[in-house]
């Protein structure tokens, strides 16, 4: 379960932005909104189930997810898969004499086996200059360990001795332990490999992948078949086939044989996606079945729809986080706010996934569909500063329209075009 996330860097004008995930105190228009959206965790502590990010274009938004995205990646991977001499990905705020020399900072907060913890770390391009791991094992936040000024101290309880001296200045701590098995460590990059996903609403094809492997796995394949069926896509069934491709390798000229298996896997088979429709007749009844490739002849939208559907019944079924940057992308509206219900359902979401996403889709700005906390805005200044807020920060009556109240600009995160009027074409010379 995802509590917090926070970025920026070290120094800047601004707070560091926080992105969270915690439920408020404030009370919905409708109060079984307020029971089916969030979930507690413990007497004190109630999460949301969704959250949405509005903002102009070059607000910040898809940052907030790619910042996410980078901090997972470097958190995996920074002490198996970089060297001593490279350089870490980080980029500091370049619109500032006063950060552009600056640490950027990341820090995320989550649930993990029923404790909370929260991991950071600051990193310029060269080095880590801080790291930091504390949990709550009761009621006090304790420290497992801390890097700071190149020395880093370690609890008992993190059990690490020794690896302190073969960490290296541009590699995590924490991704050094998990390597060495240390158990905290390693439970705590499962987590973030396996519960925790970043995708992009624009790069559909590299998630065909997964739910295809899902189908022919039998893995949630009645949830996925239903899913893509339920949405109105014209759809009955789905079916994977598989090409053997062995014969067309077999085949080749020896030369393209080699430039073949230097390009690709050892995988002798494809696969493609079938669709099934019911064909009719002039009078409108049903005749016979026509077959469609998913990949060249259904819509961009239901492409995207059932290359994301995978992704979306395994965070509900087994309580995961997803994060979706620009969702609303060739989805129609009530096809996106469909998704969204499916998370703030008691019914379809038993072990409180959490969905995150990024979105311009102002038809979901509806108090009927989300408390005020489970929508934040990014709206970025005069000097290039993104700022991010959440519309539970406002004073807002339980029935004012959270829709036309944005579109006014009363929240901010709205793009303010100049007078685009006086833009006329005119023949050279006039």
């Amino acid at each position: 379960m995802l509590i917090e996330f926070s970025i920026g860097n070290y120094r800047s004008f601004q707070e560091l932005v926080t992105f969270s995930m915690v439920a408020t105190k404030l009370v919905a228009k409708n109060r079984e909104i307020d029971q089916a959206n969030t979930f507690s965790v413990d007497d004190e502590l109630s999460l949301l189930k969704s959250a949405a990010v509005y903002g102009a274009n070059a607000s910040g938004k898809s940052n907030l997810a790619k910042s996410l995205s980078f901090m997972k990646w470097f958190m995996i991977n920074s002490s198996k898969e970089t060297q001593s001499t490279d350089v870490i990905g980080v980029e500091p705020f370049r619109l500032s004499t006063d950060t552009e020399n600056e640490p950027s900072h990341f820090e995320i907060v989550f649930m993990m086996d029923g404790q909370r913890y929260r991991y950071g770390f600051e990193a310029r391009q060269d080095k880590i200059v801080k790291e930091w791991l504390f949990y709550v094992p009761k009621s006090r936040e304790t420290n497992l360990f801390k890097r700071e000024l190149g020395e880093i101290r370690t609890s008992k309880k993190y059990g690490s001795d020794g690896l302190q001296k073969i960490t290296r200045s541009n590699a995590l701590f924490l991704s050094v332990s998990a390597q060495f098995n240390v158990k905290i460590a390693e439970k705590i990059l499962h987590w973030i490999s396996h519960d925790l996903h970043i995708i992009s609403g624009l790069r559909n094809e590299s998630y065909l992948d997964y739910t295809v492997s899902c189908l022919l796995n039998k893995e949630y394949e009645n949830e996925i078949l239903q899913l893509v069926k339920n949405l109105d896509l014209g759809i009955d069934s789905i079916s994977i086939k598989q090409h053997d491709l062995k014969p067309i390798f077999d085949s080749m000229p020896d030369l393209i044989k080699s430039i073949f298996i230097e390009a690709s896997s050892e995988e002798d088979k494809a696969t493609s996606v079938v669709t099934r429709h019911k064909k009719f007749d002039r009078d409108r009844k049903y005749k016979s079945n026509e077959f469609f490739d998913l990949k060249m002849q259904e819509s961009d939208g239901t492409f995207k729809l059932f290359t994301l559907s995978g992704l979306i019944v395994n965070a509900l079924k087994n309580g995961l986080v997803l994060v979706v940057d620009e969702l609303d992308a060739r989805l129609h509206p009530q096809i996106t706010r469909e998704i969204v219900k499916l998370f703030n359902s008691k019914k379809s979401n038993l072990l409180n996934a959490q969905l995150i996403f990024m979105t311009h889709d102002i038809n979901l700005l509806d108090n009927e569909l989300f408390r005020r906390d489970q929508i934040w805005f990014t709206n970025k200044n005069r000097y290039g500063e993104s700022d991010l807020y959440s519309l539970a920060e406002y004073k807002v009556r339980n029935d004012a329209s959270f829709e036309d109240d944005y579109m006014r600009g009363r929240y901010g995160a709205v793009p303010y075009a100049h007078n685009l009027g006086r833009f006329l074409l005119q023949e050279d010379g006039k």
